[in-house]
């Protein structure tokens, strides 16, 4: 079994980012553990929201802050098997993705959304969100299934932030030549150990 590793914010193209996550079956101390850290390190990067493929584990959970203010402790989240429904009009702003640093691009998602899921202590959360709530569960929900935001931009915005996404692509590829980072199947088979575990 592997061990779980210091957390740390994986970077695009970490091909964990691009696999759809196993649902939860079990919560237990040491996941209440890895949320606790998700938090940490989300405020760490100035963050509002962290999905469990971003620190490379292939779990279908996220946390949130919408106010990405560490004191606000009552605004913290945790949305384990999310699933959202009711998807209601249109609104396009600015994001960002703490696994592709310093990249901003607006994106059109739902302006309402109802998200099912369940909290930490096992209990239904049934959410009704709108504004900015609405787009961080989308966000993050997309991490869950693979998905980032560049995605969803339109093939010219895909364009003008191509240089900027290669440089991150190239980075990464140096970071795996010099061993810094684990093969295609390393990483592959450690998704797969991993979700024995606990999916």
């Amino acid at each position: 079994m592997p061990d779980l590793p210091d957390l740390k914010i994986v970077q695009y193209p970490h091909p964990t980012l691009r696999h759809v996550s196993k649902p939860l079956k079990r919560v237990d101390a040491e996941l209440r553990g890895i949320i606790k850290r998700m938090f940490e390190l989300m405020y760490e990067a100035k963050g509002v929201g962290l999905a469990a493929n971003q620190v490379d584990l292939p779990y279908r959970f996220f946390v949130a802050n919408p106010t990405g203010d560490p004191e606000k402790k009552d605004q913290e989240m945790v949305f384990i098997n999310p699933v959202l429904s009711k998807q209601k009009g249109s609104a396009e702003a600015e994001e960002g993705c703490l696994s592709l640093p310093g990249l901003y691009a607006d994106v059109t998602r739902a302006d309402k959304v109802t998200v099912d899921a369940y909290d930490l202590s096992g209990n239904p959360v049934h959410i009704a969100a709108n504004g900015f709530l609405a787009r961080v569960v989308q966000h993050e929900t997309d991490h869950l299934d693979g998905r980032l935001f560049i995605d969803r931009l339109p093939t010219a915005k895909q364009l003008e932030v191509r240089d900027v996404v290669q440089e991150f692509e190239i980075q990464f590829a140096s970071q795996r030549e010099r061993g810094e980072m684990p093969s295609e199947a390393d990483t592959r088979k450690r998704i797969e150990e991993l979700e024995q575990l606990r999916t």
